[in-house]
């Protein structure tokens, strides 16, 4: 076995795939058991908590009071609604079908990104993320419990929120770390979850214990843990190496939903997912002589991935954590 294959980079990688895929499963049991608004609360709460904890050890900085707006933004779309929308549209949409729609987040980035940030579209990248709608659009129109319903939309919609936090982070990314703005905005996002803390607590009182525990756990490891060891990985890897990972997280997202839950995908649901995914691929296509450039001299690296975007962030004095994230999924990411 070669060494390389067992390094805790490609452990951390690894480890971040298999979480932000757990998500979505993790989702559907936690919403059929506490709802959408106390899981949403929950588990948001549980990640905020848990990276003020690791903030003193991580050496992360208190924001500048100028940048509050765009925390407060990033928090507002990349946490809060991200988790309302993705957890309100798993009501009805399988686990396995959500995290194939989210995974054309990087679509909605680079458009959200020509618009407000200038930044120029190339032909591919336009190519791409035309393909990426039309696999996004053939997986929403898929028949059966992932059919064309408004909980498809619902994700969708998730998938464009995440999109606009992906262009928030990009000025913020500037002068901290990828963990420092993952931070502020997951509490920023608990901020605007607070609302939701009522409905949350009654909620628990009678939530089954998988329901509670899977909050926790997406809490806990898809959120904090997600954040910080996909942070770890990427600042000891080639850029297109991370980048590359998270196209890993559907499909692992369908071996676990369907050992979990027992979902079995519709074909044309893997087929539009297979698109989506191939469109994204397009979208972070590279030339060899601009990716070596890239990963030797830190350039900024597009959105990727169905949870998170791989960039060059923080300031030169940080190091090696230079190269940072934002949320997944979720997954979620966040992914999630």
């Amino acid at each position: 076995m070669q060494p390389h294959l067992v390094s805790s980079r490609f452990l951390a990688l690894t480890g971040t795939v298999v979480l932000w895929a757990s998500a979505f499963p993790a989702i559907r049991v936690g919403v059929d058991g506490l709802g959408v608004q106390a899981l949403s609360f929950l588990r948001i709460a549980v990640a905020a908590v848990a990276l003020l904890l690791v903030a003193p050890f991580a050496k992360v900085r208190v924001p500048r009071p100028r940048d509050l707006p765009m925390i407060a933004l990033c928090g507002v779309t990349g946490i809060t609604a991200y988790q309302l929308l993705l957890n309100w549209g798993e009501v009805n949409v399988a686990a396995g079908t959500a995290s194939l729609l989210i995974a054309i987040v990087p679509a909605f980035s680079v458009l959200l990104g020509s618009l407000f940030l200038k930044e120029r579209v190339s032909r591919h990248i336009v190519l791409g993320t035309v393909v990426a709608l039309a696999g996004a659009a053939v997986v929403s129109m898929a028949k059966g419990t992932g059919g064309f319903t408004v909980s498809a939309l619902i994700v969708l919609a998730a998938a464009v929120v995440q999109g606009v936090y992906h262009v928030a982070t990009k000025p913020l990314l500037r002068h901290y770390t990828g963990l420092e703005v993952a931070t502020y905005a997951m509490v920023a996002g608990m901020v605007f979850a607070l609302p939701l803390a009522p409905a949350t607590w009654h909620a628990t009182l009678r939530a089954p214990a998988d329901a509670l525990a899977c909050a926790f756990y997406l809490g806990l490891l898809p959120s904090a843990l997600g954040f910080v060891i996909w942070a770890y990985a990427v600042a000891r890897l080639p850029l297109a190496t991370s980048t590359a990972s998270l196209y890993l997280v559907p499909p692992m997202t369908l071996v676990i939903s369907f050992a979990w839950l027992g979902e079995v995908p519709h074909l044309i649901e893997l087929a539009g997912g297979a698109v989506g995914v191939a469109g994204v691929i397009m979208i972070n296509g590279r030339s060899p002589a601009r990716r070596h450039r890239g990963e030797r001299g830190g350039a900024p690296g597009r959105p990727t991935g169905g949870r998170p975007a791989t960039v060059h962030g923080g300031n030169a004095r940080r190091g090696p954590h230079r190269i940072a994230e934002t949320v997944p999924g979720s997954p979620g990411p966040t992914k999630e």
